[in-house]
């Protein structure tokens, strides 16, 4: 895209995002001028005060890994509330960075990092940035009209992957973090952040690392707060309990009750217990092609007749789903799906 282009669309999401009259206020150009990083910024040490962390269940993004980090306002502390989720008081920031190693089979060798993604809570509410990193990794710009980035890597089996990776525009944050017509925060609830975490001076809950620092007001015992599973991990729960978590972050932020995907019924959220809304012999409402000739979501026993298989196998952009932030398709994800569907009775 060149500059012109750039700057018309840049002018044309501003003109149509619904937050505040200039969300870039709450902005800096580059990532450098929040001084979030001491040293080498590439290498993500953070400065006193900026935590890191890390979830349960990770969201797909055509296989990127993630650098997750929380900074809260001095002397301010998250609130609990008794659905699992924090208030966070005003000026708190989330910090992702996704990256890719050049070989997944030696993960921190030759990393690329692609982007940073800033979820600030302003008064007009959470804002969410996109930064580009240069190709000299020395640097990450704002780029509000998003960024299409080459990128390459081999996977676990040496087999080479290349593919156009998509970085969001400002408006596009909104279709996975909007609940209630507002936007929240989707990674740091209770049940994705209670595990261990590996610090400089060794491992903690993450729970208990925050309690320590005073970051949290209100928190219950962690022996009764739940845990998602890690779905990668096959020593973490059920196959059933692993295939609900993947399905969970990769798709509840849509569907569940206030979010966009409400209005199809199908429910994903983890919380979730009625089968009929989780697409058990359920009939999509408004699928089109996007059913491929298929009669319900999920068939117990037969996942090639599950429209919920069919659209993750996709990648054409009128089929897939989740439709945003990708564009490869998760196979181990798919095959997660597949054997829990397999296994229904």
């Amino acid at each position: 895209m060149n500059y012109l282009s750039r700057r018309v669309l840049s002018t044309l999401i501003l003109s149509t995002c619904i937050f505040g009259e200039n969300p870039l206020k709450y902005a800096k150009p580059k990532l450098s001028d929040y001084g979030f990083f001491v040293g080498n910024m590439a290498d993500h040490v953070p400065k006193a005060g900026v935590i890191p962390y890390d979830v349960s269940a990770q969201l797909f993004s055509d296989y990127a890994l993630k650098s997750r980090f929380i900074v809260l306002p001095k002397g301010e502390k998250l609130d609990y509330q008794p659905d699992g989720t924090f208030d966070f008081p005003i000026g708190s920031t989330l910090i992702k960075t996704f990256y890719y190693p050049a070989d997944f089979r030696q993960l921190t060798n030759n990393i690329r990092l692609i982007e940073t993604r800033l979820l600030i809570h302003t008064p007009d509410g959470w804002l969410g940035f996109p930064y580009v990193w240069n190709e000299k990794q020395t640097e990450a710009v704002l780029e509000i009209a998003g960024e299409r980035v080459e990128s390459s890597f081999l996977n676990e089996n040496g087999e080479q992957v290349s593919f156009n990776y998509s970085v969001p525009n400002f408006n596009q944050c909104k279709g996975c973090h909007v609940n209630q017509n507002k936007m929240i925060p989707i990674g740091p609830k209770v049940r994705l952040l209670n595990h261990d975490f590996y610090y400089q001076d060794g491992a903690m809950n993450q729970l208990e690392k925050w309690t320590a620092l005073e970051m949290i007001n209100g928190l219950p015992d962690i022996s009764s707060l739940p845990h998602t599973s890690d779905y990668s991990n096959m020593s973490d729960g059920s196959i059933a309990d692993r295939a609900r978590s993947w399905i969970d972050i990769n798709c509840a932020h849509c569907h569940r009750l206030g979010a966009p995907g409400e209005t199809s019924g199908l429910l994903l959220n983890i919380e979730e217990t009625n089968l009929t809304k989780l697409g058990v012999f359920k009939p999509p409402v408004a699928a089109g092609r996007g059913s491929g000739n298929r009669l319900h979501t999920i068939v117990p026993g037969k996942p090639n007749e599950s429209i919920m298989i069919y659209r993750m196998e996709s990648r054409d952009p009128g089929i897939m789903m989740p439709e945003l932030g990708r564009k490869l398709v998760d196979k181990e994800g798919v095959e997660l799906v597949r054997a829990w569907i397999k296994n229904m009775k």
